[in-house]
């Protein structure tokens, strides 16, 4: 456990990260791995290591949009904290290790142990102003634009310049169409932030990436460091 990459663990005092520690199974999970479901009860929480999940709205004819995404920095549904389900759905977007501790045992930590309630309340409020960029993007920024950002999330979370991405689960995560992602992603290549290939993304210029985001990404990044800094 000296090892844990998740921020929020690393974060709880020593003698609270003790009493979560009998809690907590490390598992590893695939890519497209559904860990919660809209409506279907919680049975765990997760606290990533070295995987990424995507979280989803999903419209009544099942359509999904990604609302928000988080990796080592994060934990899974909060919704635990007052209910045993949720209507989003979680989902693996990058495999690999994962932390997990039932739900049951989740709502019981944060009763008692105390620098637990107050990392997950910080990481709530910088999840909801990731929630409320994701709507901002959605709603006003061009696909390119919403590309760039989606990209330097992922890389955030994932930490290497080399992404196993294909057009088809872009789409379908900013509810857009194929084709636009393939227009989008030449647009990157053209200048040179990013070289496509067959199932896989290399981000080449972060900084230009950063650039063609034009402002959709870095507010709640920034908030994310200001909230969980002690």
């Amino acid at each position: 456990m000296a090892d844990c990459l998740n921020r929020l663990l690393l974060k709880l005092a020593s003698e609270d990260l003790a009493a979560v520690l009998p809690c907590l199974e490390l598992i590893e999970l695939e890519k497209k791995h559904v860990v919660i479901e809209p409506n279907e009860p919680i049975e765990h929480v997760y606290f990533p290591e070295t995987c990424v999940f995507s979280l989803m709205a999903v419209s009544k004819d099942g359509q999904p949009i990604e609302v928000g995404m988080f990796g080592f920095e994060g934990v899974s549904d909060l919704v635990t904290q007052y209910g045993d389900t949720t209507p989003m759905r979680s989902m693996v977007q990058v495999r690999g290790a994962t932390w997990r501790m039932t739900a049951q045992d989740f709502a019981k930590a944060l009763r008692t142990v105390p620098s637990l309630n107050g990392v997950v309340l910080r990481y709530k409020e910088a999840l909801a102003i990731q929630f409320a960029y994701t709507a901002l993007a959605h709603g006003t920024f061009t696909i390119e634009e919403r590309l760039a950002r989606w990209l330097l999330m992922s890389h955030d979370r994932t930490q290497r310049g080399n992404m196993p991405i294909v057009h088809e689960f872009i789409a379908s995560m900013l509810a857009v169409r194929r084709s636009g992602v393939t227009t989008a992603i030449h647009i990157l290549e053209g200048a040179g932030a990013i070289r496509a290939s067959r199932g896989t993304i290399v981000i080449r210029d972060r900084d230009k990436l950063i650039e063609i985001a034009n402002g959709s990404y870095g507010v709640p990044e920034r908030e994310y460091e200001r909230l969980l800094r002690n």
